[in-house]
């Protein structure tokens, strides 16, 4: 997708705000601040927004099933939306002073604003998405699209509570982490590509077809950063050397860890320790490292990728070349170094 693509999907998200009163201002600029639209000064600067993969998939899948830019891009500004939102809460939840490499919009403005201004994106992502009115799609359609939205929200939810749930645990199974990273961040690639055929007016079983392609992608696409997290390198991907076991994150690579490990070994050590002290750090890393968790971890990624690429070969396609991208877009997050 071209640098064009991605000017359209942030002005499509603009024109989802609502015009407002001066008084609540700073209420909207700080979301802005958030989406990289504003610096610390509240002052119009574009930083980084990310990868947008999100909605660049959703516009994709809208593509290849026949569908219009012009269809897709309400429904790509509200992903991209809701996936903002469960950002500056998770920042919040997980105590994060930097995202995209800026200081969060909690830590400026408080906690009780961060999490209103979460909320406040939460509502403009589903008046991105009521855009999908003026597309042309009947209104069934569009309450189709937001009833399957709403449910993928709530499953994020259910996500994010299991993983919190994690915190402080040394016993978590595998088939536990899935069923969260399924939750927390598969559903929304599964969405992305579901509704964006729906868009498309495809065919139910198409857009569940291109539903499991998605969820799968997703799975895939969290073991590979839960790489990163331990053996990311700094200078790239942003984060703090093994970013994952300072904050003990109960990550696939260290669950397989754990599971082999004896109780008083060094991993178990350095997860008994408050998030931060880094005391250990160097005895757990080597245990994980002698572990094959690496390994093992881009092994269940790889299948995952594997079992995406079956759902997607299913699909009754319209235009092939997209299907292309899109497979070779997939191709790309395994092994990727960010």
């Amino acid at each position: 997708m071209t640098h064009d693509i991605r000017m359209q999907i942030r002005t499509e998200m603009q024109a989802a705000y609502p015009a407002h009163a001066a008084a609540v201002r700073e209420f909207y600029a700080m979301q802005e601040y958030h989406l990289g639209w504003r610096n610390r000064a509240l002052e119009v600067e574009y930083a980084d927004p990310g990868k947008l993969l999100r909605p660049i998939i959703t516009m994709m899948c809208c593509a290849m099933m026949g569908g219009t830019h012009a269809q897709a891009l309400p429904l790509a500004a509200g992903i991209q939306l809701i996936h903002d939102f469960s950002l500056i809460h998770d920042d919040i939840q997980d105590n994060s002073d930097l995202r995209r490499g800026r200081t969060t919009l909690w830590t400026i403005w408080g906690l009780a604003q961060g999490i209103n201004a979460g909320d406040g994106m939460f509502v403009v992502a589903h008046m991105a998405i009521q855009r999908l009115r003026q597309t042309g799609l009947g209104a069934e359609q569009v309450l189709e699209i937001l009833a399957r939205f709403d449910r993928t929200i709530l499953a994020i939810c259910e996500g994010q509570y299991l993983d919190i749930s994690f915190e402080g645990k040394q016993t978590v199974t595998e088939d536990e982490y899935v069923a969260m990273v399924t939750r927390k961040t598969a559903v929304l690639l599964a969405a992305c590509c579901e509704l964006g055929a729906l868009a498309a007016n495809a065919s139910d079983a198409d857009a569940l077809a291109l539903g499991e392609f998605g969820l799968h992608l997703g799975i895939s696409f969290q073991m590979q950063d839960d790489i990163l997290g331990i053996w990311g390198d700094p200078a790239v991907t942003g984060k703090p050397d093994a970013a994952d076991l300072l904050r003990r994150k109960q990550s696939l690579p260290v669950i397989y860890a754990l599971a082999g490990e004896a109780s008083d070994g060094p991993i178990h050590r350095l997860y008994a320790t408050p998030a931060g002290d880094d005391a250990g750090l160097a005895a757990a890393r080597q245990a994980i490292d002698a572990s094959g968790a690496q390994a093992y971890t881009a092994q269940l990624a790889e299948l995952h990728y594997v079992s995406a690429c079956a759902a997607l070969a299913r699909v009754q396609v319209v235009d092939g070349a997209v299907q292309t991208q899109l497979q070779e877009l997939a191709a790309s997050l395994l092994g990727r170094s960010v």
